[in-house]
């Protein structure tokens, strides 16, 4: 399939890409490539090295607390000399290129500032400039909003502008250069044989970018998957491949169960107990954090005891002390009995679009930790991730642990792409198929190129709960369970642990996860004789109730919307897990359709 012999190209540099004039250089010379093979090539910048960090500790010895714009103004200025001078080495090439500011190209935002989202894009004067056969230089990381007011995107900004100029200029690949040689199965630092992929999904790699791999940032991967944009992640300053960030069929991998694995160490937790179990409850307890814009991880509910639920979840180890505020006063008027945190804790995970179709990765995943002795605290579950939460001294351990038992350093056979854009990005996806489908339903008043879009509410009901009461808070618990049901050849869906309880001198922890009802009595007989009589509860039928889209992570509300729409249909959850693309919650199966339907209304579906 061929291109036209005119396709447009944006590439991006980050900080460390033009941190000093001979890296401007080569960054020109780069885009000067691209435009003598005949492509139209818009070009987006960071500030230089580390200069936006510096701006932020000259603003915080002027006042500790620098008002929010006043710091959007003084930011976006890192950008505007690094576009200058690029501009300059481009024109000294003998090459013709424009500079930009985020304002001048006409990227507008909504007003909240240091964290502004972009609303939408002219794309006038890039399209005037490009015709006139100039390379164009886009500020990255800033735009303004209605009122004229200059304003930043926060974290990964240069990346969000990049992909979004990419979207909506139809490019046909978005190129992030970068002082790494692509996306890697894990950390290289961590673990010494991680290894380079060639491919990786949206939505695997938007699990990767939360979990803590830091290429990319997961706004600018939402772009990516709400508007069919290829991102290709590459070394500046060498011709390798690089890694190319795909839909999920581009990016298939045959026999491929897990992609990489990611460890997130600057994480806390914060456990809400004694909770009464009656609808609402988890609603008035995330609304508050949500109106903060305080990003919540990991959340884990499980079944009630004695009447009290449970609720823990996981944040930014910087927003544990805001939160603590907010959910201290929010549980003591919900009737909580305590509010605990922890920020010694670390998250752990693998990822990969085979677990849809594959199962035993849980007891593999768990009998690794268990032979390496880490103890695990939480567990939570999506349909293409496992997270566990370990002692944060133990983290590195477990990344190690699991990466080496998925055998992540092992080359496939199936390497397939090897060709320079934008040639290969026809080949992975039709040349920028638009906006996600009208039948999505973006939430928010006035729609703008960021907005949460949810694309689906789902309803199953051919699933029950186990729950196994009193296990002990020891390593290789989770790893005899899981191994017991794949033994009996049960699959697995949700699967959810609580942090443990002291119960006299030792401590317990529930553990309650999802199978087919099918398969009830079979996995009872077989948890029974690993575990004992009396050690097994079931609700052998539940309903699961899901809501997907993109941006359900960092849009804060959207749980907080889930649980209010079930609160107000006066129903309970039971069970909550969580990922970067779907919010998952079960109840009792007669509320299941009633359910179903208060998810259509609130999200518009």
């Amino acid at each position: 399939m061929g291109i036209s012999s005119v396709a447009i190209v944006v590439q991006k540099f980050g900080g460390t890409s033009v941190a000093t004039a001979t890296k401007i250089q080569a960054a020109a010379r780069r885009a000067i490539d691209q435009h003598e093979r005949g492509h139209q090539v818009i070009v987006v910048v960071s500030a230089m090295g580390h200069s936006t960090d510096e701006l932020i500790d000259l603003a915080r010895q002027v006042t500790p607390r620098p008002p929010a714009r006043e710091l959007d103004m003084l930011l976006s200025t890192g950008e505007q000399v690094s576009v200058a001078l690029l501009a300059m080495a481009i024109q000294s090439q003998g090459v013709p290129s424009i500079s930009f500011t985020g304002s001048q190209i006409g990227i507008v935002t909504d007003s909240f500032h240091t964290k502004a989202r972009i609303r939408n894009i002219s794309t006038d004067r890039m399209k005037a400039a490009l015709d006139d056969g100039k390379i164009v230089i886009v500020a990255g990381f800033q735009g303004v909003d209605e009122n004229y007011n200059i304003t930043t995107l926060g974290r990964g900004g240069s990346d969000t502008t990049a992909v979004a100029l990419a979207a909506v200029i139809c490019a046909s690949a978005c190129e992030i250069f970068t002082d790494v040689d692509g996306v890697y199965t894990t950390d290289p630092r961590l673990v010494p044989d991680a290894r380079k992929l060639d491919t990786i999904s949206y939505d695997e790699m938007l699990e990767m970018a939360s979990l803590g791999a830091g290429v990319m940032h997961s706004r600018s991967i939402e772009f990516a998957k709400k508007y069919h944009v290829p991102i290709h992640v590459r070394h500046a300053s060498r011709p390798d491949v690089g890694t190319w960030i795909v839909d999920e069929l581009a990016a298939r991998r045959m026999g491929a169960v897990v992609t990489g694995a990611a460890l997130a160490k600057e994480e806390a937790r914060i456990t809400v107990r004694g909770l009464p179990d009656r609808p609402g409850v988890v609603h008035g307890l995330f609304r508050e954090l949500a109106e903060r814009h305080v990003v919540v991880d990991m959340i884990v509910q499980n079944v009630a005891k004695d009447g009290l639920a449970e609720v823990t979840f996981t944040v930014d180890e910087d927003d544990l002390e805001n939160s603590l505020s907010v959910v201290n006063k929010a549980a003591a008027a919900q009737g909580a009995a305590s509010v605990q945190s922890d920020r010694e804790v670390a998250k752990v995970s693998v990822v990969g679009s085979g677990m849809k179709i594959h199962s035993g990765v849980a007891v593999r995943m768990f009998e690794a930790l268990a032979l390496a002795g880490v103890n695990i605290q939480m567990i939570t579950t999506s349909e293409i991730k496992i997270s566990v939460l370990v002692a944060r001294s133990q983290g590195v351990d477990a990344l190690r642990a699991v990466h080496s038992a998925f055998e992540l350093e092992v080359v496939p056979a199936d390497l397939r792409f090897s060709e320079d854009p934008p040639e290969i990005a026809v080949t992975l996806v039709q040349k920028n198929q638009g906006p996600v489908s009208t039948e999505s339903a973006i939430v928010g008043s006035a729609p703008g190129m960021e907005d949460l879009v949810i694309s689906d509410v789902e309803l199953d009901t051919n699933q029950a709960r186990i729950t196994l009461l009193n296990v002990p808070d020891k390593p290789g618990q989770a790893a005899l369970v899981f191994r017991a049901i794949a033994d009996a050849g049960i699959n697995v869906d949700m699967i959810v642990q609580d942090i443990s309880e002291q119960m006299g001198r030792e401590a317990h922890t529930l553990l309650s996860f999802s199978i087919p009802s099918r398969d009830v009595t079979q996995a009872v007989e077989a948890l029974t004789q690993l575990l004992g009589p009396n050690s097994v509860a079931v609700d052998p039928k539940i309903a699961k109730l899901s809501v997907m889209g993109v941006g359900i992570r960092s849009h804060t509300g959207v749980a907080t919307r889930m649980f209010a729409a079930l609160a107000a249909a006066n129903i309970n959850i039971s069970m909550i897990n969580s990922s970067e693309v779907r919010i998952n919650v079960a109840t009792d199966a007669a509320h299941g359709e009633i359910g179903l339907e208060a998810l259509k209304k609130a999200f518009d579906i």
